[in-house]
């Protein structure tokens, strides 16, 4: 490409962004540079001064520094690091505490010396705190600076912990944290009410004053606020803004992180287009929804005003552009999620034949299944085919300690009323309770709470199943072992749970298999139990016949839908059907009201599911479609 088109491609970025394929080789290109810079250094018998994240974001690039230390020889001896930030009140010895962080996932590995590393110190009392980042920043300074500074990026636009409203000269100070912020961080806290509100962090005007600025973001869930951080105003609203007045900073993201910037998300705005089938889809809805017009009433002038003129002067006249997307849409439309028997399937979603299908839905929690398509779960179930449901891990750390007490209680009780002996019972319940009494914010509960939570999880997830239609034989618990052992090794090995998902595919041999596709967060529950039923059917592919006629399809939460060009099946449901889901999303008790891990959204997941599903229906509605009270929608993945 040109510098000239890269221009114009590149014209609504206002700083420099460099976009990798995946997480993984964008690390490796990050760690290189950081690995040059200290080589170049330690040549000419200088000191390197690193501005270091923590999070997520760099826990791969610091994987390959300790890679290239103790296989290419790379020395830290000579480097100072000075890191972002740290929460305020923190021990050090804490497992959320950055130093911990640090030590676990860099320090700890690689020839550092310990009285080269800065962290902001947790522990100081409150009135220490201003003189203390007054140090901090003249340590930084009589170094001559950060030589680099490595950053990663907060949901509210943070850098660092520089929250919203925070000053572009600012320095390293004591900050209130964003109630956002708080939230995101609440699963390694055990909950929002255990995170610290406030932090020490370095300042924008700080980070502003490194020779290099590099700025990371992985997947789909940092798209929106990298959109505003590169395209957007500058504004204290979306403090990482700021970085595009420095003239030393680059952005590297992977392509997730990178699909909403305009090159990506409407690329016909920047340049020409080779012009596929799926870009003309998403262009004519885009458009189409831009305009708040029906497809079929777009008009040539519309296509011409909005980037479109090739389009319209390459596949023209733009009518006969809007009814075969018109028709394409209405295509998706299908009220016979396992196809429809003795019909032309041309033009149809799924297959006619065979006519009666074993469909495998794989819900990675005990409630998934009905919440995100609970009216084709129903569906598919009165329709007779032979539909399965298997719960990938059990859910357990899901469930409020007094509903565990609870069922415990009733167990003594039950047991007392039929004349058992409920000593050993009694004996459990105690050391339970005085467990729950002492217990730590995030500390892993029992086995024998586990357990407990666990069969309350699996209760309520029998009750929506058998409510849906199925019989108890066709409801599968599988307990995958990485979401026991993720809670006590951050290393997993995945060999058995997907020896595990092969046997029960085996067993089924399903035409037809759901799975959640919830991609946002790459280290979520969803996208792991995804990569597990997806390895599994690779291998299978290779060695039996009936997973070629098996087709995978995905499915997404109470949070977020496919974008409407991406729906490949959308099932429409009737206000009874969509009664009937909400009646399944409730014999989940233990979610109902108020989940322990709400996320970011609070209204309750019945609530979330309908508006998600009737937000679905209306768009299409509004494209010039049929209306309908709700649409459940999918995705075919070719594996």
């Amino acid at each position: 490409m040109s510098r000239l088109n890269l221009l114009e491609e590149t014209r609504f970025e206002k700083l420099p962004v460099s976009i990798y394929q995946d997480q993984a080789s964008a690390s490796k290109a990050i760690a290189k540079r950081i690995a040059d810079l200290i080589t170049k250094k330690n040549a000419a018998g200088e000191k390197t001064v690193l501005g270091l994240a923590t999070g997520a974001s760099p826990v791969q690039v610091y994987a390959e520094l300790i890679r290239l230390h103790k296989h290419e020889g790379l020395s830290f001896r000579n480097v100072i690091t000075f890191n972002l930030d740290e929460y305020y009140p923190m021990q050090p010895t804490s497992a959320q505490s950055y130093v911990t962080f640090m030590k676990e996932n860099l320090f700890d590995h690689i020839d550092i010396d310990p009285d080269n590393v800065h962290i902001p110190d947790g522990t100081l009392p409150l009135e220490s705190i201003a003189g203390f980042c007054l140090e901090y920043e003249k340590k930084i300074s009589d170094l001559g600076g950060l030589d680099l500074q490595v950053l990663g990026i907060g949901r509210t636009g943070h850098i660092g912990f520089n929250e919203p409203g925070s000053a572009p000269n600012s320095g390293t100070r004591l900050v209130t944290l964003d109630d956002l912020t708080r939230r995101d961080a609440s699963r390694d806290f055990g909950g929002k009410q255990n995170v610290p509100t406030k932090a020490i962090t370095m300042g924008i005007g700080t980070i502003f004053k490194a020779r290099e600025i590099i700025l990371m973001a992985w997947s789909g869930k940092k798209a929106e606020i990298i959109k505003k951080a590169v395209e957007g105003e500058v504004s204290s609203d979306v403090p990482a803004t700021y970085l595009q007045l420095s003239d030393n900073v680059e952005f590297v993201l992977d392509a997730p992180a990178a699909s909403l910037l305009t090159r990506n998300d409407t690329p016909w705005l920047v340049k020409d287009c080779v012009w596929d089938g799926a870009l003309i889809k998403k262009a004519v809805i885009w458009l189409a929804r831009t305009l708040k017009k029906p497809i079929l009433k777009l008009t040539e002038e519309d296509y011409n005003s909005h980037g479109m003129a090739q389009l319209a002067t390459e596949k023209g006249p733009v009518y006969n552009i809007n009814i075969e997307i018109f028709n394409k849409i209405q295509h998706t439309i299908t009220g016979w999620p396992g196809g429809k028997p003795g019909a032309d399937d041309s033009q149809r979603p799924e297959r006619a034949l065979p006519a009666k299908k074993r469909s495998l839905i794989f819900s990675p929690h005990p409630d998934d299944d009905v919440i995100s398509m609970g009216g084709t779960f129903i569906r598919l179930a009165d329709q007779g085919h032979e539909v399965h449901v298997a719960y990938q891990t059990s859910g357990n750390t899901a469930v409020w300690d007094d509903d565990a007490l609870r069922f415990v209680e009733f167990a003594i009780d039950f047991g007392k009323s039929q004349g058992n002996d409920c000593s050993a019972l009694e004996s459990l319940y105690t050391q339970m309770r005085s467990f729950l009494n002492e217990k730590l914010p995030n500390q892993s509960d029992t086995a024998e709470i586990q357990t407990v939570k666990g069969l309350i999880r699996k209760g309520e997830a029998i009750a929506g199943a058998r409510f849906a239609g199925l019989p108890d034989e066709r409801i599968h618990f599988m307990s995958l072992p990485f979401y026991e052992v993720a809670k006590v090794n951050k290393k997993v090995d995945y060999e058995r749970d997907i020896e595990l998902t092969m046997q029960l595919l085996q067993q089924v041999k399903p035409q037809q298999v759901f799975a959640a596709g919830d991609f946002a967060d790459p280290h979520g529950t969803h996208k792991i139990c995804f990569d597990i039923v997806l390895k599994a059917l690779q291998r299978l592919k290779e060695t039996e016949d009936w997973v070629k006629d098996c087709w995978l399809w995905l499915y997404r939460g109470a949070w977020h839908e496919f974008e409407i060009h991406e729906i490949e099946m959308a099932v429409p449901l009737s206000p009874q059907e969509v009664e009937r889901k909400r009646l399944a999303i409730f014999k989940h008790q233990s979610q109902k009201d108020k989940p322990v891990f709400p996320g970011d959204d609070s209204r309750e997941f019945w609530v979330r599911a309908e508006d998600r599903t009737s937000e679905t229906a209306k768009a299409y509605n509004d494209l010039g479609l049929a209306e309908y009270e709700a649409i459940e929608a999918f995705v075919r993945w070719r594996f």
